[in-house]
């Protein structure tokens, strides 16, 4: 059984930045990435993402960093920390889950100061391209 505190963080979402400091979407730990009409786009298995309407594997997500299928960062959030890793190995496809209620819009965070550039550099894609699984 979930806890109430334990379902209450699980509907918290943080805010997704662009390598420039833009905000380009939100994530719900463990859960789900929304774009910035908290559309849900993308949902997370496994430290993975993927997309919502075809399934097709986005990248692994760590430390609310969504990275694409080289591991480079595409996005990322200021609650953790910006991180890359080497090529991943694509994981099994998982069922994809059921639309989730839509949370309310949290107001706009503010732009955090930009990172050090990851190990190996970010990704050259754009969140809305990494989105598509271009």
């Amino acid at each position: 059984m979930v806890s109430y505190a334990e379902s209450r963080w699980r509907t918290l979402v943080e805010p997704l930045f662009s390598p420039s400091c833009q905000l380009v979407g939100w994530i719900t730990p463990d859960a789900f990435v929304w774009d910035t009409q908290m559309n849900p786009v993308a949902f997370l298995a496994g430290e993975n993402a993927w997309t919502m309407r075809t399934l097709a594997w986005l990248g692994p997500v760590q430390d609310l960093t969504c990275m694409d299928q080289s591991g480079k960062p595409v996005a990322w959030s200021s609650s953790g920390s910006v991180c890359s890793m080497g090529p991943p190995l694509r994981p099994i496809t998982p069922l994809r889950p059921l639309n989730p209620l839509k949370p309310l819009k949290p107001l706009n965070p503010l732009q955090p100061l930009r990172p050090l550039t990851p190990l190996g550099g970010w990704s050259r894609m754009t969140f809305q391209q990494w989105l598509a699984g271009q």
